[in-house]
């Protein structure tokens, strides 16, 4: 299980954390969609194809996206918006979220609650990976961003009568909403 160390607030990169510097945030830039995209490619085989060998290389591939993505953490902050792009930061953030390393994803939780106090992601990204952790964790979630695939309900969330102000807060929509648009999501797949 990797940590990813604190660093002081407003300074996505901390202590010992080299600069971003144009040309190599567009190289990692490059590198994190790159990644975020083979991972993509082999979840739809690994849907579309359950006999084949794309589970275990999406495990695979899972666990390498996380190595890279906690060096570069560890060299640089975290991959907000600011230093690297919208599409890149989102691509950071879908890694961290498969990520099979809890300890990796509770260190960039932070970070990026920083970065998105201090308006260098967006907020949503907070609000994905902290309701992640605190499903990982058996807590009660804060947006209701995770849905238990089985019931199709969100799974636990702390104070849900005041759920939607802090979804509007972060730019989501309210959960019932999510839930609907969920629900018929699955039924066109379903083909019922």
């Amino acid at each position: 299980m990797s940590v990813v160390p604190r660093h002081p607030a407003g300074h996505p990169g901390g202590p010992g954390a080299a600069p971003m510097v144009p040309g190599l945030a567009r190289a990692l830039a490059g590198e994190l969609v790159r990644r975020a995209d083979e991972e993509r490619h082999l979840m739809r085989q690994a849907r579309d194809r359950p006999a084949g060998p794309w589970r275990g290389l999406l495990t695979v591939c899972r666990a390498r996206n996380a190595e890279a993505l906690a060096t570069v953490v560890r060299r640089h902050g975290w991959p907000t918006t600011e230093a690297v792009g919208a599409p890149a930061s989102t691509a950071a953030l879908m890694i961290l979220l498969h990520a099979p390393d809890l300890g990796l994803q509770l260190g960039c939780r932070d970070l990026i609650a920083r970065a998105a106090a201090d308006g260098l992601c967006p907020a949503l990204h907070h609000a994905y990976i902290a309701d992640h952790c605190a499903v990982e964790l058996g807590l009660p979630q804060f947006y209701g961003t995770r849905v238990d695939p089985v019931t199709l309900r969100p799974y636990p969330v702390r104070r849900p009568g005041t759920v939607d102000e802090r979804r509007r807060d972060v730019g989501l929509g309210p959960l019932d909403e999510q839930l609907r648009r969920l629900r018929d999501d699955v039924w066109d797949v379903r083909g019922t």
